[in-house]
C-alpha cells in the first residue's frame, strides 16, 4: 500500500457514515426508478402489486385500503410516494380493482404484470453490482448492520 493510499484510507475512515448511506441512498433509488420509469413503470406501483400478491408480500392475498398499505410499506416507501395517484394508474390498466369498502385487490392481469416487472430486477441489480464482488458486498451489508445495531436499531 502506497503512503498516499493509506493517507486516502485514513481520510475515508473518518468521514461520517450518515453522509455516504444518505448519498447511496439517493443515488440508488434514483437510479432504480429511472430504470422503471424506461420500462413503464414505478416504483410504488410495483410495491403496490407486491403489497397485494399472495405470491409476493401479502400473507393471504387479500385487498386493503391505500391506508392500510401506506402502513404496510412504512418502511419503504418515500414522502414524496402518493400511493392513491399510482393505485389510480394501476386501476386504468386493470391490474388492481377496488371494491365498495375502498379496498383494493389483485387481478390475473394485475399478477402477471408483477411477474413481468419483476423480471426486471436482476438486470438494475447488475449493474448497481458491477465492479462489487460478492464478498465485498456480503462485508459492507455487515458494516451497514453492525453500523444500525450500533446506533440502536434492529436488523430484520
Amino acid at each position: 500500500m502506497t503512503t498516499q493510499q493509506i493517507s486516502e484510507d485514513a481520510e475515508l475512515a473518518g468521514q461520517p457514515a450518515t453522509y455516504w448511506t444518505g448519498v447511496a441512498y439517493e443515488a440508488l433509488i434514483a437510479y432504480t426508478r429511472a430504470q422503471q420509469a424506461e420500462k413503464g413503470y414505478t416504483q410504488p406501483q410495483f410495491w403496490l402489486l407486491r403489497n397485494l400478491s399472495v405470491n409476493d408480500i401479502s400473507p393471504d392475498g387479500e385487498g386493503m385500503t391505500v391506508h392500510e398499505l401506506r402502513q404496510a410499506m412504512t418502511s419503504y416507501i418515500r414522502p414524496e410516494d402518493d400511493l392513491a395517484a399510482e393505485a389510480e394508474v394501476l386501476l386504468e390498466r386493470g391490474w388492481l380493482t377496488r371494491d365498495a369498502e375502498d379496498r383494493l385487490w389483485l387481478t390475473t392481469e394485475g399478477e402477471q404484470a408483477r411477474v413481468d416487472l419483476a423480471r426486471n430486477a436482476p438486470t438494475i441489480r447488475a449493474a448497481l453490482h458491477e465492479g462489487i464482488n460478492d464478498a465485498d458486498y456480503v462485508t459492507t451489508v455487515k458494516v451497514l448492520q453492525r453500523l444500525i445495531r450500533n446506533a440502536g436499531g434492529t436488523v430484520a
